[in-house]
């Protein structure tokens, strides 16, 4: 006797189902494990790639995408001999610039992964900040205060100035390109004139390494992290002595990330990546953690959707930041709170922490805020070991 044989038909809406199973869509995209510990991070200015140099020396790019499984390493490259210390795209994407504790400056093409120019003695010493300021002029800072400006088209540099006592952290650059600031080691913030290839002063001394540097508020302000956990607060052209400055709950600020004209976010060593409002002074959240691993650098995505992070636990994570576009900061004296906790922006924030945020004030409650935080509500112009 012949056997029939039963088949399942499979409905539409199954099919829909297995189709979404397949390809999941996570709201961020997921970590990426790395085989050493991640330096630095940079997002591609158009596509979503993500760039990281890591402490043997290699560079990594990634494709990075929300649905499971589509993380993609395009290519890796290791033309270092030691330490990647910062990596930068150009503004249209198709270079990657590093720079190295190996004194080098590269650049890469960065759709094949090739390595285009190599200046192996750039610097006398390693380097350790980087900012592309336009497609033919980079500029780069070293362990012991020299800062150097690079006209890539005949690969020599036309300003070399040393003016700090100590490694220079970071440079950023204004919208005209015409001022060049700088972090230092030795607790000041640099000036110099790249129209004009010379230095314009030193700020006061600030306590503890001054660590990182950005332009905010309309190019009205410029902000400093240090390794005390305070940012210093100028007012543009008004250098030499701080406006202002705001001491976060936080260990250190070893990276700040502009995110809109009044809200960076920090990272620390304590594992916290804290969103902060500038004048008002606020932080107002927390976006993110790698528990108890400190984070080398954040880096926020070109759609300003994702912030990316790395830290000692060799991790690169994402973090979801679309709700600090449209934040805004009232100017209102908010009334202390003892007992509170960081307030987290991101669904992944706190994610199986537990107490480890207890006590970390959550300066966004109508009802907290840190006694810090009282200290410059108004916005006044005219006032006041490395790997």
């Amino acid at each position: 006797m012949a056997t029939t044989e039963l088949k399942h038909e499979t409905l539409p809406d199954e099919e829909m189902l297995g189709d979404l199973e397949k390809n999941k869509i996570r709201e961020t995209p997921e970590d990426i494990k790395q085989e050493a510990i991640i330096n630095t991070l940079a997002f591609h200015p158009k596509e979503d790639i993500l760039a990281a140099g890591d402490v043997d020396g290699d560079i990594y790019l990634y494709r990075y995408s929300c649905e499971d499984g589509k993380n993609k390493e395009l290519w890796s490259s290791g033309h270092h001999l030691k330490s990647c210390r910062k990596v930068a795209f150009s503004s249209d994407g198709e270079k990657l610039f590093s720079v190295s504790k190996d004194k080098a400056v590269h650049v890469m093409d960065a759709v094949a992964g090739k390595l285009v120019t190599r200046l192996s003695k750039a610097h006398s010493k390693p380097i350790n900040a980087l900012l592309v300021v336009d497609e033919n002029v980079v500029a780069t800072g070293d362990d012991e205060g020299t800062l150097k400006v690079w006209d890539m088209r005949r690969s020599t540099s036309f300003m070399s100035l040393k003016h700090h006592e100590d490694y220079i952290s970071d440079i950023a650059a204004d919208s005209a390109k015409r001022t060049l600031l700088t972090s230092s080691g030795d607790g000041s913030m640099g000036v110099f004139n790249l129209k004009r290839r010379r230095f314009e002063l030193l700020s006061e001394i600030q306590d503890g390494d001054l660590t990182s540097v950005s332009i905010m508020k309309h190019g009205r302000k410029v902000v400093c992290g240090s390794s005390e956990g305070t940012l210093y607060i100028f007012n543009w052209n008004g250098f030499g002595a701080t406006s202002d400055r705001f001491a976060l709950q936080a260990e250190s600020v070893d990276c700040i990330v502009p995110i809109t004209d009044n809200i960076l976010c920090t990272a620390s060593m304590d594992g916290v990546i804290r969103a902060v409002n500038i004048l008002p002074n606020r932080v107002v959240g927390s976006v993110g953690q790698h528990i108890s691993e400190p984070i080398e650098e954040i880096a926020c995505s070109w759609d300003k959707r994702f912030l990316a992070s790395c830290a000692h636990d060799q991790l690169i994570k994402f973090w979801d930041i679309s709700r600090l576009l449209a934040m805004s900061v009232s100017d209102y004296r908010q009334q202390k709170k003892k007992d509170g906790c960081l307030k987290a922006l991101s669904n992944k924030a706190f994610g199986g922490v537990g107490d480890f945020f207890s006590g970390l004030l959550d300066s966004n409650d109508p009802n907290s805020t840190t006694e810090e935080a009282e200290d410059s509500d108004e916005d006044n112009d005219g006032d006041s070991e490395r790997n």
